[in-house]
């Protein structure tokens, strides 16, 4: 698996951090796929070992010949949400060389990649409970007077090690700020306005130009939701001639695509979610509460337990316990069991551990 290396200087001086290109080997029964994890809406994720200390750390790196350069923004972004449960930490922002580099703590595997792993279906229990986590970070960036503009599975990632069932936001490139931190003004409505984020999960006011808020990003995950819930969305895969021709193609299916339609087979509250998400004011404050308490009471209502074992849990529990019985059948045989091993470095499932907030 070819590897691209880089050596940073970094701050504190003295200090350097030996980077390489993250690649995900995922298993199939012929043939081995691998890809970079961690791509950003702007620059490269890899993961990285500071020399001095053997910590593994997260680095995001921009050319700064960039024709848009958006990292400093993003750092700027980061460092206003630090604090913040489910916020990644950072730990430096400057320029090297010729790469902007942003170093951040490193993640686990992002929602897409365990979806992938759990056969692109989750049972609703993990549903409910990414939800009611999802709600909460997005909230936070509201309440820090920021829209995130992308959300999907690919920017939720699982923590590693205490944190390994903690779920973080990423990737604030396409971030704006909907009001003033001072004077609380919201910004503006205006038209015309290019599609910032994912067509997949944008909402339909995003697709008709119109300026995103709130409301936006919160009708973004309850697509997400379906996605996890259905397995596909009824947009994907549409073909077109153009990325413009797609757009509308995806916006067209999307907009005479009934909530119910779309929900069809699954409990009220995610015709509810969405509904009340589509109803929403250009400048109105979503009702974070009530849409965590219409998924926190269906899933007292189904009788589970918060115990934060997700689908992806189970998986990695049983698997470890065939590689066990096979080991011990036959010593001098190995098995490969196509489970990720833990840490982003190799797209790790993480290990059940301690309760996230």
């Amino acid at each position: 698996m070819k590897q691209t290396k880089l050596i940073l200087t970094l701050e504190p001086p003295g200090a350097l951090v030996h980077s390489s290109r993250v690649l995900l080997l995922k298993r199939s029964s012929s043939q081995q796929h691998g890809r970079k994890i961690g791509s950003g809406s702007f620059g490269d994720i890899y993961v990285s070992i500071n020399v001095t200390n053997g910590e593994e750390v997260a680095i995001k790196l921009e050319s700064n010949r960039a024709r848009h350069p958006q990292l400093l923004y993003e750092s700027k972004v980061y460092r206003i949400l630090q604090g913040g449960v489910g916020i990644p930490h950072i730990r430096w922002y400057g320029t090297e060389r010729e790469y902007n580099v942003l170093v951040m703590d490193l993640l686990g595997p992002s929602l897409e990649d365990l979806f992938n792993f759990c056969s692109r279906r989750f049972t609703m229990k993990t549903v409910l409970m990414l939800a009611d986590q999802m709600i909460g970070r997005i909230e936070y960036v509201h309440v820090k007077n920021f829209i995130h503009r992308d959300i999907k599975p690919d920017n939720f990632l699982m923590g590693i090690g205490r944190h390994c069932n903690k779920l973080f936001l990423i990737d604030f490139g396409l971030a704006k700020k909907y009001r003033d931190s001072r004077t609380r003004t919201h910004i503006p409505y205006r038209e015309d306005k290019n599609l910032t984020g994912t067509a997949r999960y944008a909402s339909i006011n995003a697709h008709l130009g119109i300026e995103q808020s709130r409301r936006d990003d919160m009708e973004s995950l309850g697509y997400v939701l379906m996605y996890f819930n259905r397995g596909t969305l009824p947009w994907q895969g549409l073909k077109a001639a153009t990325k413009k021709q797609k757009y509308e193609k995806i916006s067209e299916k999307k907009m005479t695509t009934s909530v119910e339609h779309l929900c069809k087979g699954f409990p009220a509250e995610f015709p509810m979610y969405l509904s009340y998400t589509r109803g929403l004011r250009f400048d109105e404050s979503p009702d974070y509460m009530y849409l965590r308490q219409l998924f926190r009471i269906l899933f007292r209502t189904l009788n589970h337990q918060y115990d934060y074992t997700f689908d992806w849990t189970m998986l990695k529990q049983k698997a470890q316990q065939s590689q066990t019985n096979a080991i011990s059948g036959a010593a001098t045989t190995q098995g490969a069991t196509g489970v990720p091993s833990s840490g982003v470095a190799t797209g790790g499932v993480p290990q059940s551990g301690n309760t996230p907030q």
